[in-house]
């Protein structure tokens, strides 16, 4: 089955459908006007801990790429270094202020050309000289090597990450993905950074139902509260709703932040069945996946943070739109419907660790 999703202004959009021989069109889904008193909170907390983020996210793993997000052009020029920066400002200018990035994005770990650490510090720093008081609210994660051991590991590579970002502290410190061993000391060390002083608030990433239990429960213990975790989320990828994610973190008020929201690019219309995907994601996304659809679905969900990553100025804009309105509990269960028809994507191997 082949099928292809239609963008409309404002986030209106329509499904057709076409299967085996025939053409069968599907009823328009256009999201309903909203209602005049409709007001949507425009920063949430996370979890129960005290850090405020915008209800939707930047995340920033194209910047400084030079494999995975750009092209495989193996440079990261003038072009993109500027983009990736009108990317930054259109998102703070438009109430997108929640920025996530990670030690291993960009150089030196995915053969990038400058960290995404200090591509973000340095927009930071030129940003402040402009406004000082602007707000936003820095998220980063800790590389669980397995060559990395003990609690002091964590914090060491906090201090590294925050040399890079040329900032004091972070509002969230997560651990990127569950470790072979040791899980236990980096949940440790996480309560260090908080009571260091490092950070606002810590939280996990690709942690399945009983790591998150389990990590929720250790931190308690020091009266800490686990922020959030983020996994793989989006209209097409549903595991955390099959394998008890989604559950558990409505259960114990832990927030869940959904990357790649919009499968990596295969939702935003950008992609045709004649113009796939390239490079690596063609190996993950295939044209059955060819879709756009808003953010709003996820966020419609309840209790999650979606962060897609923005390489430019346009994309910041455009998801700009999937705010200040809210899709309606029909809508939401139809397009699950349609979603349900595709064939199931599969995820990255953390999330069964």
């Amino acid at each position: 089955m082949a099928s292809a999703f239609h963008y409309y202004s404002c986030c209106c959009c329509f499904f057709s459908i076409n299967g085996g021989k025939g053409n069968n069109r599907v009823s328009p889904v256009r999201p309903r006007a909203v209602a005049p008193n409709f007001e949507e909170e425009k920063v949430i907390k996370l979890g129960g801990s005290e850090v405020k983020v915008s209800r939707l996210g930047i995340g920033a793993w194209s910047w400084g790429d030079n494999i995975y997000w750009n092209n495989n052009s193996f440079d990261w020029d003038d072009r993109k270094m500027k983009a990736a920066k009108a990317a930054f400002n259109a998102s703070i200018d438009n109430g997108i202020t929640f920025i996530d990035t990670a030690e291993i994005y960009g150089a030196p770990y995915t053969l990038g050309s400058i960290n995404s650490e200090t591509l973000l510090g340095r927009f930071i720093k030129e940003r402040k000289r402009k406004d000082p008081g602007f707000e936003i609210t820095i998220a980063t994660k800790y590389a669980v090597f397995p060559w990395r051991l003990g609690r002091h590991s964590v914090v060491s590579v906090l201090k590294e990450s925050l040399c890079r970002l040329g900032l004091e502290s972070v509002d969230l410190y997560q651990l990127h993905w569950p470790g072979i061993w040791g899980n236990e000391e980096y949940i440790d060390g996480l309560g260090d950074a908080v009571e260091q002083g490092l950070v606002k608030g810590v939280g996990v990433s690709n942690y399945n139902e009983k790591r998150l239990r389990d990590a929720y429960e250790k931190l308690k213990k020091r009266g800490i509260p686990l922020a959030s975790n983020q996994v793989n989320y989006s209209l097409i990828y549903r595991l955390p709703e099959e394998n008890g994610v989604k559950a558990a973190c409505d259960e114990l008020g832990v927030t869940l932040i959904a990357y790649a929201p919009l499968a990596q690019g295969v939702l935003t219309g950008k992609y045709t069945p004649t113009n796939p995907p390239i490079g690596l994601r063609s190996l993950v996304y295939s044209s059955e996946f060819l879709a756009k659809v808003v953010l709003n679905w996820l966020i419609a969900q309840g209790n999650v943070v979606p962060i897609p990553g923005a390489k430019n100025e346009e994309q910041a804009i455009e998801f700009v739109g999937a705010l200040g309105w809210r899709i309606s509990n029909e809508e939401i269960h139809e397009l699950r419907s349609f979603a349900s028809k595709l064939q199931p994507l599969f995820g990255l191997p953390f999330e069964r660790l």
